[in-house]
């Protein structure tokens, strides 16, 4: 469509391609409303708003209220447990019409490869998915992962696609003692992505310094308030895993919405049906007190604004037309949503035109355990260093316990690329297991097996299940598998649809808990003991890491 046309539909001397007729819409500006024709052209951008609007296609929208689009600011679709396609057609319903996508996880299981399968997908899918390029894999030295990925290789795909940012910049040390192949990746980049959890003072100032412009890893008040004044974009997180949103609530204002964002960082199909996506963070938002432009603005513009999206974030002329239709404004109930213009229940992809991961499977390498190799032969008397989990946090506490106190076991990394062989091996306390075992192959962010259980017997078990199916998550109970959801691509996610495996995790749900674990998302909490950049205690295949010392115990 040229300028000209457009110019002719905005006037109405000209039908629109598409138009919403009788919308209420919510102005994100001004927090006003007014009921209106939207007029949408066919490149699916919005022309006009205002009265007597006539379009080829008409959406009568009378009684519902018209926002944008959502937007998540950070996520891991792997993280998901959904191949691409399958996550958007779930978005898509809860009103997410653009997400930023980190694959850092597929990345670290097969290198490159990653950035050629997403970016791929993202040309195909409706919704826009903007793919970063993580510089962090591995995350660090201190655990083996599947791949390694340079500065020379960023540099080349940022040449491909010079559009996209780095990805969550989580090698914190790395950027504090100036590692030279960290900076040289920082260096390729204008927009960086942050991960500087419990950051504070000059350490955060340098680490801000490098040019990274947001944090998704607040966990209190204070920090979050601090980083808004060192002028991060705060992007509250409210994932399976990781929940701070009732934490970060009073940073909810009209002062600061402009400097918010809402992310989940993960999101898995049980939660999206039962607690929705960012239309259940809305809800939750408006009902605890909190300004409706303030939530509104936060789940679109203020994201659009902090991520050089220029093209959405409000319902205006020369927008892109991503619309939300909601029946209950108050609750964020999506009735109808419009992506670039398309409803979304319209979308639907010929068989063959999405690219799929089938190369991602079979990448699960590691011996046939026994439970000899699940031993812990503390001191008899001494005191060890123990993981202390804290339910719904990432971060942990690091504990100096007796190995026979109460919920403390034993847990072990063990490393599944094929390289090595190791097996790190310490204590957790905070499952609550009374028997049994349960093991995943999610462990960020290298992606080893992680098992965690009573008795080294059901650890084996379980660490062999995962071989056999080639990755997932999986329960033992006295010798045998009583709950298992396989994750065949790349031990990370699942070739079936959402709602089986919403079905899986129920059930595998259910028979941890009849082993006594009290954690509300045990498998989540467990994918980040591995991950040796969050405080302050955790555990790779190379053994125990203080994070705080970076250094191994």
């Amino acid at each position: 469509m040229s300028l000209s046309e457009r110019i002719a539909t905005a006037r109405g001397t000209r039908k629109a391609h598409l138009v919403v007729k009788n919308a209420r819409i919510f102005h994100l500006a001004t927090g006003e409303f007014e009921t209106a024709d939207i007029a949408i052209d066919s490149t699916g951008v919005i022309a006009g708003i205002g009265p007597g609007y006539s379009g080829n296609l008409e959406l009568d929208a009378t009684g519902l209220t018209a926002v944008p689009g959502f937007i998540d600011a950070h996520l891991h679709l792997e993280s998901s447990l959904m191949t691409p396609p399958e996550f958007e057609r779930c978005a898509l319903r809860h009103g997410v019409t653009t997400a930023v996508c980190d694959p850092h996880e597929l990345a670290n299981v097969v290198g490159t490869a990653a950035f050629e399968y997403f970016f791929a997908c993202a040309e195909k899918l409706a919704m826009t998915l903007l793919v970063r390029l993580p510089g962090c894999v591995p995350a660090t030295q201190l655990e083996t992962s599947g791949a390694t990925i340079t500065a020379e290789d960023l540099a080349e795909w940022h040449e491909r696609h010079p559009e996209t940012a780095l990805a969550e910049l989580m090698n914190v040390p790395g950027v504090l003692h100036q590692d030279d192949e960290l900076l040289r990746k920082i260096s390729l980049f204008g927009r960086i992505d942050g991960h500087c959890p419990l950051l504070s003072g000059k350490d955060l100032n340098a680490y801000i310094s490098v040019g990274v412009r947001n944090d998704h890893e607040c966990s209190t008040l204070a920090e979050a308030q601090e980083k808004l004044r060192r002028g991060l974009q705060v992007f509250i997180r409210e994932g399976s895993a990781a929940r701070n949103l009732d934490t970060l609530l009073p940073l909810l204002t009209i002062e600061n919405s402009p400097f918010l964002a809402f992310c989940t960082d993960d999101r898995n199909p049980i939660d999206l049906q039962t607690m929705g996506y960012l239309d259940g963070m809305i809800s939750r938002v408006i009902e605890a007190g909190i300004p409706p432009l303030v939530a509104y603005r936060i789940a679109s513009w203020s994201a659009a604004h902090a991520l050089g999206l220029t093209d959405r974030g409000l319902i205006a002329p020369g927008m892109r037309a991503d619309i939300v239709l909601l029946s209950d404004f108050e609750r964020c109930r999506v009735k109808n949503v419009l992506v670039n213009g398309r409803p979304a229940t319209g979308i639907t992809y010929a068989h063959g035109t999405l690219p799929t991961p089938d190369g991602f499977r079979d990448t699960v390498h590691c011996k046939e355990m026994t439970a000899e190799d699940f031993q812990l032969l503390p001191a008899p008397g001494k005191t060890v260093p123990v993981i202390g989990v804290r339910d719904g946090d990432l971060v942990t506490d690091f504990l100096e316990l007796l190995p026979t106190d109460e919920d403390v076991l034993p847990i072990a990394v063990i490393e599944r690329h094929g390289k090595n062989g190791n097996i790190g091996k310490g204590h957790v306390r905070g499952f609550g297991l009374k028997k049994g075992a349960i093991a995943s192959s999610v462990g960020h962010a290298s992606h080893n097996l992680c098992v965690v259980g009573t008795n080294a017997e059901d650890m084996a078990v379980a660490v062999n299940a995962l071989r056999e199916s080639q990755g997932g998550f999986v329960v033992v109970c006295d010798g045998a598998v009583t709950g298992l959801v396989p994750l065949p691509i790349a031990g990370l996610f699942s070739d079936k649809p959402a709602e089986t495996i919403a079905a899986q995790l129920e059930h595998l749900h259910r028979a941890v808990r009849e082993c006594g674990c009290t954690l509300q998302e045990p498998f989540l909490q467990m994918s980040f003991l591995p991950l040796p950049v969050i405080p302050h205690l955790k555990l790779t295949d190379l053994g125990l890491v203080d994070v705080d010392r970076f250094e191994l115990v």
